[in-house]
Parts: structure tokens; C-alpha cells; sequence
């Protein structure tokens, strides 16, 4: 039985307080109360995409960013009635109040019970060399690294499984054959892998070519066979149905700070002196979500890397979006990456 109290913060808290509260408990919603105790808005994961977005810290207060008129429904209202009105609205959550606005209850629309299946295919790119991490690439290929107890590849495979998707494609090029021998056609777990070998890397899009052409029409989610990720993959393929467009990107914020003070200056005057300022960039994520339309475009002979496609879409005036990710991320490229996978591996993906 879930606390709904667990997921009341104030509005002084901030966005990293939310993330952790979304992320340890099942509610998918944070409730915002003031000093008084009354509701003053909530905070979904798509209000913390939203001000990521807009650039805000982590440290930004849940009042700079929180959605303030929320549906709610009061103590005396019938059980009928609030379900009523979280279907005609499309509501998982509703906050439950007293007469003075004060929180006493939040209502939820389980999911169904049956898992939701997801034919959407999905695409690991496993074909790596690995050469950063050598020695321990030496004899074995960089997916089948194990973080704790299990492969990189593995882990990402289960994490993709139990988000209901089934229909699964590996690119394959460095040991190839360890990586079909481990994995095989996936029946022991109740899914399909079929392999799509690289004779020569063809780059993080270019093996997009070779898939088969007989693919459901419907959009396809890839990703790095090297990353540690918590990502819901299924909150990814709806927003990217909502979105529209050709391709979703997922974006990790990344700052710099500048290690000097910064001049800014007119003629021979300086204006204003700004010392070490940090700068806010998005950086890719290696994930994508791309629409049938685009993977017929790829030819499978020549090599292309996902940005340079991405730039051909958005050049020729395609809708290319981004999906902020603030979730757990670890690229697992050096060893001191995979060091750190290690460490967290226990308590993020036991």
C-alpha cells in the first residue's frame, strides 16, 4: 500500500529533492504544499523536464517550475465521481483536499494489470571496439562487460524487457560471435533478438541501413550498447508519440566553467567583468527514438554517425526533438567509468 505523504514536499525544496522523491517512490507525482499546509501545485517528471529545459539548476525551487493549477478533488467527493473525472481528464494522479486546500489523500489510476506490449522495435548497438577499456576488451567485447553480476548488454536487454518491448535488434562487428553465442535468439526470455552484423563499421547510424525492410511501421527506439541508464523507456516512446516528428534525441545538461574571469568590452572599455561563469550546454545521450520514414533514407554501405544523420533531417527542415534526461546516466567508455559503474551497480540495478 503506497504513503501519499511521501510524496508531499514544500515549495521551497528543490528540483533535486523532487527527482528523488519521483524516482524511490511508485507515484509518478510530487504534491507542493505552502508553510500552511495547503496544495499550491505538483511536480510530474514532465515539469522537471520542462525547467530543464529552461536551463534551471537542480537547485532551482520546486515554486519556479511546479504546474500551480493541478485538478483536484475534495474528501466528500464519491469514489465514482473522481474516477469519472480522471478518465475524462487522462489522469494517473489526483490530489485529494479538504475545504482549505489542505492535502489529505491522493487518488491513483493503476495501470492496467496486464503488462502494456510494445511491438516498437528496438536497436543495441553492440559493434564497438572498445579500445579505451583494454585490457579488459582484449578478449572480451565492451557489451558483455560485466557491471556487478551481469553484462553491460544484459542489463540494458532488462531493462527494455520490463518495460514491455519484445522485438529486439543487436548490430554486431568486434567478437560478434560471443555476443550471438551469449545472447542467442532471446526465447529463454520470451522475446526476439535477431542480429544485424557489420562487415566494416558503418558508424552509430549507418547499420540502420541494414535492418530488414519488412520492420512494423511504427517508430524505432535505439541506443548505445555501452551506457547504464534509468531512463523509462516508456515515458521516451510516449513522448515521443505526443511530440511528433521525426526523431527524439535524449539530452544530458552539461556545464563548463570557465576557469578565468571573463571580460566582456566595448572599444577599449570593459563593460563587465564576470568571474569563472559556468555555461549550460545539452550534450547527446545516445538514445533516439526515429520514425520508419527515416530509416529508409539510410543505404547500409556508407558510414554515418546519428548527429551528422540528425543534422540532414533537421537541415532539410524535419522536426528533430529533445528528451532531457535527468535520471541516472553513466557512459561506460574509460575505465574509470567502468570503475564507477561498479559502485553504483549494487544499489541502482540489483
Amino acid at each position: 500500500m503506497y504513503d501519499w505523504r511521501k510524496v508531499i514536499l514544500k515549495q521551497e525544496d528543490t528540483m533535486q529533492s523532487a527527482i528523488e522523491v519521483l524516482n524511490r517512490e511508485a507515484l509518478r507525482i510530487v504534491m507542493v504544499e505552502d508553510d500552511r499546509g495547503r496544495l499550491v501545485g505538483t511536480v510530474t517528471d514532465g515539469d522537471i523536464r520542462r525547467g530543464l529545459l529552461k536551463h534551471l539548476s537542480i537547485d532551482a525551487p520546486l515554486s519556479k517550475f511546479m504546474y500551480t493549477e493541478p485538478t483536484t478533488a475534495t474528501a466528500d467527493e464519491c469514489r465514482d465521481a473522481i474516477l469519472a473525472k480522471m478518465k475524462k481528464l487522462d489522469l494517473l494522479q489526483i490530489p485529494i483536499l479538504d475545504n482549505e486546500r489542505n492535502v489529505v489523500g491522493l487518488e491513483t489510476l493503476q495501470h492496467l494489470l496486464v503488462q502494456t506490449r510494445h511491438d516498437n522495435p528496438v536497436f543495441l548497438m553492440a559493434g564497438g571496439f572498445g579500445k579505451r577499456l583494454s585490457p579488459l576488451t582484449d578478449h572480451t567485447p565492451k557489451p558483455l562487460l560485466k557491471v556487478g553480476s551481469k553484462p553491460i548488454l544484459e542489463m540494458i536487454l532488462d531493462q527494455f524487457v520490463s518495460a514491455g518491448f519484445h522485438n529486439f535488434y543487436i548490430s554486431t562487428h568486434h567478437k560478434a560471435e560471443m555476443v550471438r553465442e551469449y545472447f542467442g535468439d532471446g526465447g529463454d526470455r520470451g522475446i526476439s533478438i535477431r542480429y544485424i552484423h557489420e562487415d566494416e563499421p558503418l558508424g552509430t547510424a549507418g547499420a540502420i541501413g541494414l535492418l530488414p525492410k519488412d520492420l512494423p511501421e511504427l517508430p524505432i527506439l535505439m541506443m548505445n550498447g555501452d551506457l547504464l541508464t534509468k531512463v523509462d523507456f516508456e515515458q521516451l516512446l510516449n513522448f515521443h508519440i505526443k511530440q511528433g516528428g521525426e526523431a527524439t534525441m535524449c539530452v544530458r545538461e552539461y556545464d563548463f566553467r570557465v576557469p578565468y574571469g571573463v571580460i566582456t568590452a566595448k572599444d577599449n572599455c570593459i563593460t563587465s567583468i564576470v568571474e569563472k561563469p559556468v555555461h549550460k550546454f545539452f550534450v547527446n545521450a545516445g538514445i533516439y527514438i526515429l520514425s520508419p520514414s527515416i530509416i529508409s533514407t539510410v543505404d547500409g554501405t556508407s558510414y554515418l554517425d546519428m548527429p551528422q544523420m540528425l543534422e540532414l533531417q533537421i537541415a532539410q527542415g524535419d522536426q528533430v526533438n529533445m528528451f532531457p534526461v535527468h535520471e541516472y546516466w553513466l557512459d561506460i567508455g574509460q575505465i574509470e567509468q567502468f570503475k564507477q559503474a561498479q559502485l553504483d551497480s549494487n544499489e541502482l540495478f540489483s
